[in-house]
């Protein structure tokens, strides 16, 4: 690290820098417990919808419930992280995580399956909101560079390993485990985080605007309900009244939620911060990428396993290369960062990396040497890790720490939420070509051509979805990163 780097001390009042690194050591270890406990389902996901008998929609809205539960909660995490202590919330989220994995563990149908998965959303929400927020109360935005490519590596070890073991539990203890597995797993990290963390109490009186979750919820929920069911023989056309209807709801919905947190003391989304340049284009850009975590893993495991005849196991092992790439541009972006203070250029080199691997997944086939996947796999984990904890950097970076939850909250709700809606009309796209209540029922060693011509066309429109992020970045103003807290 350079002089000017290391010369400032940003330690919290009441820890010493040896404090602060421990107590950001158990945050992370909760963190990844989660996040590898919610992502360890993926690989399983055909094995799973196979014996409960689910469908298509079924396999989809599995990852969706989850996605639309986290970005409908993080806003009203985020400004509770403003109100009272961050660490008792995070404590509350580790334990709604652990009664939602006994839920999903132990689920006989689909239903209730998805009821756990919908708990482990709304826990996931409070664990990545209130990790951000901690952090950025310990540390000062220039020192936190080097933090934020570890919350990213993570972030996206933990999403894209966790297919990984996922595999591996299918194949020796069976599916069920991909979930209880996870109460253990963040016992032992909560009890870490528990003993080493200590900030100060905040004294404010909890207002929730609680008309203002309720609609945002109402409108999430009605724009996936769009997006999963258009275009579908069984549901309705892309063009017609149910889809006229529902899109007719959102914009009354919407105005109603403009003019609800307008006139709310404590609205559930800040809208000013909107206003700020860097945030507005951040969000894009976070919506934009989403669709990389969101909604490529479940249907890249599909075009493993059903389209190339992959068990679990070996799917899961096809994400060591996302994952490799995704270590190197953390690791090297965060440190280089934190030296340097100059974050734009690796969200702009990153965002048109990330583009041009995933137009170059989408030319996959059923007989595409797996070594050839693998590389683009690698290029995209590239692309996509200068750019995810880099956003939030730059948005922390241009509010006091008194709304550093909210701003928090605020980039994660899109990303969440651009994750979920990307998930959506993926799942419409593969339920088009492949019957939208077909069973999902893998056999390794056998391959379905029809799952990988059309898991092709899906990575096509992930592709297109990530360009407004080149474009985003590029018009993003690069603000240098604060040394004070």
């Amino acid at each position: 690290m350079s002089a000017a780097a290391a010369d400032f001390d940003d330690t919290p009042e009441g820890m010493t820098r040896r404090q602060v690194n421990w107590a950001i050591a158990g945050l992370l270890a909760v963190f990844f417990t989660v996040g590898l406990s919610m992502n360890i389902v993926l690989t399983a996901l055909p094995v799973i919808v196979g014996e409960l008998e689910g469908n298509q929609i079924q396999y989809s809205w599995v990852v969706i419930i989850n996605l639309l539960a986290n970005a409908s909660s993080t806003p009203i995490w985020g400004k509770l992280a403003d109100m009272v202590s961050k660490k008792k919330l995070f404590q509350a989220a580790g334990v709604i995580f652990i009664i939602a994995c006994l839920i999903a563990g132990f689920a006989p149908t689909m239903e209730l399956l998805l009821l756990g998965r919908l708990f482990q959303g709304i826990a996931m929400g409070g664990v990545l909101t209130l990790t951000m927020a901690i952090i950025a109360s310990l540390v000062s935005p220039r020192r936190r560079g080097r933090y934020a490519g570890w919350l990213g590596l993570c972030m996206t070890t933990s999403t894209m390993g966790g297919p990984l073991i996922g595999g591996l539990i299918v194949d020796t203890i069976g599916w069920r485990w991909c979930f209880l597995i996870g109460v253990p797993m963040t016992l032992v990290s909560l009890s870490i985080f528990s003993a080493v963390l200590k900030l100060k109490t905040i004294n404010k009186p909890v207002r929730l605007d609680i008309l203002g979750a309720v609609l945002l919820v109402t409108i999430a929920s009605t724009v996936l309900i769009w997006l999963s069911f258009a275009g579908l023989d069984e549901f309705f056309p892309w063009v017609s009244w149910q889809s006229a209807a529902l899109l007719g709801a959102v914009v009354v919905l919407l105005g109603l939620f403009l003019l609800a947190e307008r006139r709310s003391r404590e609205p559930v989304v800040h809208l000013r911060m909107l206003t700020n340049r860097t945030t507005f284009l951040a969000v894009i850009s976070s919506v934009s990428i989403a669709v990389t975590l969101g909604a490529l893993p479940p249907y890249l495991m599909q075009y493993l396993q059903l389209g190339r005849g992959l068990s679990p196991t070996e799917a899961g092992l096809m994400l060591v290369p996302l994952i490799g790439g995704n270590l190197v541009s953390t690791t090297i972006s965060g440190r280089l960062i934190s030296r340097t203070g100059k974050w734009k250029a690796w969200l702009i080199g990153g965002a048109v990396v990330l583009t041009a691997a995933f137009f170059m997944l989408s030319t996959v086939a059923g007989d595409t040497a797996i070594w050839a996947v693998a590389a683009v796999l690698f290029t995209m984990g590239l692309g996509f890790g200068a750019q995810m904890q880099n956003l939030m950097l730059a948005v922390q970076n241009t509010v006091q720490v008194t709304r550093v939850g909210q701003a928090s909250s605020l980039i994660a709700f899109f990303r969440t939420f651009g994750g979920a809606s990307w998930n959506s009309l993926l799942g419409s796209v593969m339920a088009l070509q492949v019957g939208g209540l077909a069973v999902a029922a893998p056999t390794s060693g056998v391959a379905d051509p029809a799952y990988a011509d059309a898991a092709g066309t899906v990575f096509f429109v992930g592709a297109c979805a990530t360009i407004p992020a080149i474009i985003a970045n590029l018009l993003m103003p690069e603000e240098p990163l604060r040394t004070t807290i």
